[in-house]
Formats: C-alpha cells, sequence, structure tokens
C-alpha cells in the first residue's frame, strides 16, 4: 500500500472521529446559586474565589462543566430574601451560601434543592441540622465554632494585652449567628475575671458611631464578634479601632490583614474552599441530609505587628513564636 493510500485512510478514520463526536449532545453543565452577604468587592476574594478554586481543583471547568448564579446583599440585609428566591426561580442544582441570615433566607425559600454553607457558628442550634453527624435536611456544611472557641479568643486578647482587665464586645445585633457568639463571648470574659460592655449594632453606618461608643467606656481591648457586617466591612471595622486606641481581636482571618491587631480563627477561604467537596459530592448523587457538617481541627492566629505599632504596644514573643502569621 503506498504511503499516500495510508494517509489517506488515517485522515478518513480521524474525520470519522471528530464527526461521532460532534454527534454526542453535548452534556448540560450543572448549575450552582452562590448567595453571598456582604459586598461583593469585600467577601469574594475571601469566600467565592477560593470556593471556585476548589471546583477547579477538583476538575471542574467553571462556564462549562458548571455555571455559577451569584447573588450579593452588598450588606443589605433586607435584600436576602429576593436574592434567595431569585436564585431558586433558577433552579440551580446546588446553592452555596455563608452565615446565619442567608443560610435562613434560602431555607424559607426551599427544602428541597441542597444548600451547603461554607461558615456558620452553629447549624444544630439554629435549627438548619438535626445533628452534625446526620443533618437531616436540605442543609449542610462546615461550622467555623466561633461560638466554641470563645474561652480561647479572650485568652489570646490578655495574653497580647497583659493589662487587660476590661473588654468591650462589638457584635451584629441584627445577625442570629451573631447572637449566639455574643453571648458565648460574654460569657467567657466575665469567666476570665474581666469587666465587660457592649456595644450592639446592625449596619455598616453604626460602625464608627458603635466603636467610638465603645471607647467612651475606656476599655482594654475589643472583641469584634465575627459575622457577614464586620467581615465585610473589616477595614472600617479595624481602622476605627485603630483611631480610638483600642487593641482588637475578631475570629475572622482576613481581619489581620484589613488592619486588625489579632485574628485568631479557622481560614476563612479554607473553608469556603471545601465547600466545594460538598458540592461535588452533591452534584455526584450525595443527599445534603447524609453528609455530616464539618468542624475546622485547626485555628491559626494572625497578628499585626503595624497595628500594635500603631497602639504603642509590644506583643508578647511567646506569642509571636506561636502566631502562624506575623504582618510587619
Amino acid at each position: 500500500m503506498r504511503r499516500r493510500d495510508i494517509i489517506a485512510i488515517f485522515a478518513g478514520v480521524s474525520l470519522l472521529h471528530r464527526l461521532a463526536a460532534r454527534a454526542q449532545p453535548a452534556k448540560k453543565p450543572r448549575r450552582i446559586g452562590f448567595l453571598g452577604d456582604g459586598p461583593r468587592t469585600e467577601r469574594a476574594p475571601i469566600s467565592l474565589d477560593p470556593f471556585l478554586d476548589g471546583l477547579r481543583e477538583l476538575g471542574y471547568a467553571i462556564g462549562e462543566d458548571v455555571l455559577i448564579e451569584q447573588r450579593w446583599s452588598e450588606g443589605d440585609i433586607s435584600r436576602l430574601g429576593l436574592l434567595a428566591a431569585e436564585l431558586v426561580g433558577l433552579k440551580v442544582d446546588v446553592i452555596v451560601t455563608h452565615g446565619i441570615p442567608a443560610a435562613t433566607a434560602l431555607h424559607a425559600a426551599t427544602q428541597t434543592i441542597p444548600i451547603v454553607v461554607a461558615a456558620a457558628p452553629d447549624l444544630v442550634t439554629t435549627g438548619f441540622a438535626a445533628s452534625l453527624a446526620r443533618p437531616g435536611g436540605n442543609v449542610t456544611g462546615l461550622t467555623d465554632q466561633v461560638i466554641e472557641f470563645a474561652e480561647k479568643e479572650i485568652q489570646v486578647l490578655r495574653d497580647a494585652v497583659p493589662r487587660l482587665r476590661r473588654v468591650s464586645i462589638l457584635w451584629n445585633e441584627a445577625n442570629a449567628g451573631a447572637s449566639l457568639t455574643f453571648a458565648a463571648t460574654r460569657r467567657a470574659a466575665e469567666k476570665a475575671g474581666l469587666e465587660v460592655t457592649t456595644v450592639a449594632i446592625a449596619s455598616r453606618e453604626q460602625i464608627d458611631s458603635g466603636i467610638a461608643q465603645a471607647a467612651q467606656d475606656r476599655p482594654d481591648g475589643l472583641v469584634v464578634i465575627h459575622d457577614t457586617l464586620t467581615t465585610g466591612y473589616r477595614r472600617q471595622v479595624a481602622a476605627a479601632a485603630l483611631k480610638h486606641g483600642l487593641p482588637s481581636i475578631c475570629a475572622s482571618s482576613p481581619y489581620v490583614e484589613a488592619g486588625g491587631l489579632i485574628a485568631y480563627a479557622p481560614n476563612l477561604p479554607n473553608l469556603f474552599k471545601r465547600a466545594a467537596t460538598f458540592v461535588d459530592r452533591i452534584l455526584r448523587g450525595a443527599k445534603p441530609a447524609d453528609l455530616p457538617i464539618e468542624q475546622p481541627t485547626r485555628f491559626e492566629l494572625r497578628i499585626n505587628l503595624n497595628t500594635a505599632k500603631g497602639l504603642g504596644i509590644t506583643i508578647p514573643p511567646t506569642l509571636l513564636a506561636w502566631a502562624d502569621q506575623v504582618i510587619e
């Protein structure tokens, strides 16, 4: 057989393969909803982006294998119900969110579409799941365990500020999850023998005035209760705390990079990245009712020495040696 004939045969076989491939029906991409609470520009880099990275690492091509339908409250909690209804109306295959207010809005909108909560303080106490081991409904995901390590957070602040005798707690009273964390933190501070003052806020506009109010009580430190409001506007919170000379701690890993003094918390972006594994299992047929809610096994200590310098305090070397990240 001549070389020209062999080439022609291979070309014909290749053409047949291409035609057969084109004849196959295109695989319909799966649709994933993402309900973000807070300002997109501040929240997406630590929530949506790592979640998408997690999907890519699992082999999904964004825009081809999966389509992402994202909605953001932009800090207006009253919009969550409408945004949740929009995602449910799109008949997405699964919805990812974070925080109790957004989870509440989604759960009110659907009890059938799977919901993966990437980070929230307690999905059992707040009624979304029957237990950690077996959620039993359409909600599963991860807890950031904020409530359970309140005593450790208070101890970290005391280690950083040995003169700590009075502490103020800043919290978002509009968030049921933040209310639970606030109560646990207050108990932990009182158990440690600290004098406690509290300031409740409910919007971005109240952050500066709230921290100014806290400063009037002349506390030795400020505990910022982590939630969608304080994390979404973490730069504003950190700047106000520094302005009023308040050494602050927040259970949100990005807080220190935003200028806060200390963060003791699970790695928040990693929680969202981990949420991708829940979505993967659900898209492959798993039921959220059967997927155990995960708790972080490691907490990270982050310290901003630039902020410490601005506050005129010296962080003890023992605490610096323990820190996972020190910003200088």
